[in-house]
């Protein structure tokens, strides 16, 4: 029987997005220990329950209502086209789903894909792009190694999911068309009730304090008196800059956060500037 004082979380359990949906668990402080191996898990400081379950099902499972969440990548999401909400981009598992042709095949645009026979695990991303640039291909739907389709004669061309290129190179392919951009992301049910919808919005809440914190560096630095004024500047923070006086006169102590977008930049104009002593710190939770 479901637990209604428990929420239920679905994750990958195996595969790319594994060790990173189970990472960010731990790091919102939910305690989950033994979970290798496991289908599914309690944890013991905070009303969540997890299920381990295929990439490919948890979108059905969070739909059904089987699950009340779920952590699941942009491209299975697509793929599956089910019906459930979108409420938070979690930053990581980030790929993109491309065409890739042979190195030596020329390439003038969309419409060279034009009468060409495409393998790939995503024949619904593919179609929806095939339709929107009114292109006629026939998809072949395979699951796994579709890089080495065109290699053994079973299509002309492929359209896979890419992180860094390296396995297409290696394969004697190249990217030429982008069809999706993902990142895994947390989904909910539709049908949520009240008492899960509060422990959710706990969850979330813990989830934002940790993104922040990975995007954000804690700096001190030594600053001369006389240089305060172009330092700060450099320096918005949160609200602003909190300034400390040092033992040493003429001389005082400023700490501050930066979003590491900016750090480097920021860095270096620091020291321009006269900043010395800078300690740059990771933050492990940020809330505001």
């Amino acid at each position: 029987m479901n637990n209604p004082s428990l929420l239920r979380i679905a994750v990958q359990k195996s595969g790319r997005l594994y060790e990173d949906s189970v990472h960010l668990l731990k790091e919102c402080g939910i305690d989950l220990r033994n979970v290798k191996d496991r289908l599914r898990t309690v944890s013991e400081n905070f009303p969540i329950e997890v299920f381990f379950l295929r990439d490919d099902d948890i979108p059905e499972y969070v739909e059904d209502g089987v699950a009340d969440i779920g952590i699941v990548g942009q491209n299975v999401l697509g793929e599956k086209d089910r019906k459930v909400n979108t409420i938070e981009q979690l930053g990581f598992g980030k790929c993109r789903l491309s065409i890739a042709i042979p190195k030596a095949m020329p390439y003038a645009g969309v419409a060279s894909l034009q009468g060409m026979r495409i393998a790939t695990s995503y024949p619904v991303l593919v179609g929806d792009f095939l339709k929107r640039n009114n292109i006629t291909a026939s998809i072949h739907e395979i699951s796994g190694s579709v890089e080495i389709a065109p290699g053994i004669g079973l299509s002309d061309i492929v359209a896979d999911l890419v992180s860094s290129g390296g396995t297409l190179f290696m394969n004697g392919l190249k990217e030429v068309e982008t069809i999706l951009d993902s990142q895994a992301v947390l989904i909910a049910s539709n049908s949520l009730d009240v008492e899960r919808k509060i422990i959710l919005e706990k969850l979330l809440f813990r989830i934002r304090a940790v993104k922040k914190a990975n995007k954000s560096k804690y700096i001190l630095l030594n600053a001369p008196n006389d240089k305060l004024p172009q330092i700060l500047a450099l320096l918005p923070g949160m609200r602003s800059p909190t300034v400390l006086p040092l033992a040493e006169s003429g001389w005082s102590s400023v700490h501050t956060v930066l979003n590491e977008q900016e750090f480097w930049e920021k860095i270096e104009k620091l020291k321009e500037v006269g900043a010395e002593g800078i300690l740059v710190i990771p933050i492990e939770k940020l809330v505001l």
